[in-house]
């Protein structure tokens, strides 16, 4: 069942009529009631420390013209279709992960490469200086796929969670086949000779209870929210991350008024400061709680975290090489985010 933060139905509304949105913009004392879907659960941080907080500002913002309709838990579609949701009207604005549409949006791969990042707030605040107006990723992948970003969040670095088999090297990695997010990760993945499997956070649980997978590259928040079946998890490895974007269309962001935008773009810099901080908080209790149903916590040696850095050194270069051959500026991408990455 959808959750609403209005009692009004699940359109455009002006005096019980619907109308389109040129004359919305004309009559900004009317209510303006627009879709948010996600795949997640109510109970999962990102509807928590973000999708909530940032439609509940918007409506104050707007003293109360802006209302909302929200479809967590995949109710209006995949995880995968999310973006085709928010491109076709089906939904106003959507949570999505690029790593779904790599074909699409390749480039915020960047943000699966390995060792970028220490914590979530560090790679989340990264994405968002370069996927606001003005920036790469706004100019270079989302504007081109239609799309706006209106707040972002980079998950906590994942780590390797095993279904059974014992993990006590980064040897025992070779031949498990792992659930991963998309290009970046696969090469990582490939370096330590394992077979990377794309797939929907939302499908790895039943293919590990099932045994067509190993495991997968994870959060630990992940692992908890989503029941992962794990006996043993690594500590500290750090294979990357995923990032997961707060959509509107462009069709639909012109036809907003200016302080309807505004409030957006506020609730925006609110909530991506406000779900890294979250995901930071729980990384460290999820893993706790992980503990606490009999998940073995393996932290490598030095020599094993070295054998891991010398081998995964040169997957950025060679992510980037490999999106520039493609006619990608993956190469521009990197360097903005190295760049973007030293402040906060």
């Amino acid at each position: 069942m959808r959750t609403s933060l209005s009692n009004t139905c699940c359109a455009w509304l002006l005096t019980g009529t619907i109308v389109g949105l040129p004359q919305l913009a004309q009559a900004q004392d009317k209510k303006l009631v627009l879709r948010v879907a996600d795949q997640f659960p109510l109970t999962h941080f990102m509807p928590r420390y973000a999708i909530k907080p940032w439609m509940e500002q918007v409506t104050k913002a707007t003293n109360g013209m802006v209302q909302f309709e929200h479809y967590p838990a995949e109710q209006l579609g995949k995880a995968k279709d999310l973006l085709s949701l928010a491109q076709t009207g089906v939904a106003d604005v959507v949570l999505f992960a690029p790593s779904y549409a790599s074909d699409k949006m390749p480039l915020t791969a960047a943000f699966e490469l390995p060792g970028l990042f220490e914590d979530s707030c560090q790679g989340t605040l990264t994405h968002w200086k370069i996927s606001r107006e003005g920036g790469i990723m706004a100019e270079k992948e989302y504007g081109p796929n239609g799309v706006r970003v209106m707040f972002s969040a980079v998950y906590p670095p994942y780590q390797l969670v095993s279904a059974k088999r014992k993990i006590e090297t980064p040897k025992d990695m070779e031949g498990m086949k792992l659930r991963i997010l998309g290009g970046a990760m696969d090469i990582t993945m490939r370096k330590l000779k394992a077979v990377g499997v794309k797939m929907p956070s939302t499908d790895a649980f039943e293919a590990m209870s099932r045994g067509t997978l190993d495991g997968a590259i994870f959060s630990y928040g992940v692992t908890a929210n989503y029941n992962i079946p794990a006996k043993y998890a690594t500590v500290g490895a750090g294979f990357g991350s995923a990032a997961a974007v707060f959509l509107i269309s462009e069709n639909r962001w012109k036809q907003l008024p200016d302080n309807v935008r505004k409030a957006m773009m506020d609730a925006g810099e609110m909530a991506t400061r406000s779900v890294c901080a979250g995901m930071d908080k729980e990384e460290a209790s999820d893993g706790e709680k992980l503990k606490q149903r009999g998940v073995t916590m393996v932290r490598w040696s030095a020599a094993d975290k070295k054998y891991i850095d010398d081998v995964t050194a040169s997957v950025a270069s060679e992510w980037a090489a490999g999106m520039d051959a493609r006619g990608k500026p993956g190469s521009e991408v990197l360097k903005a985010v190295l760049n973007a990455r030293g402040g906060r």
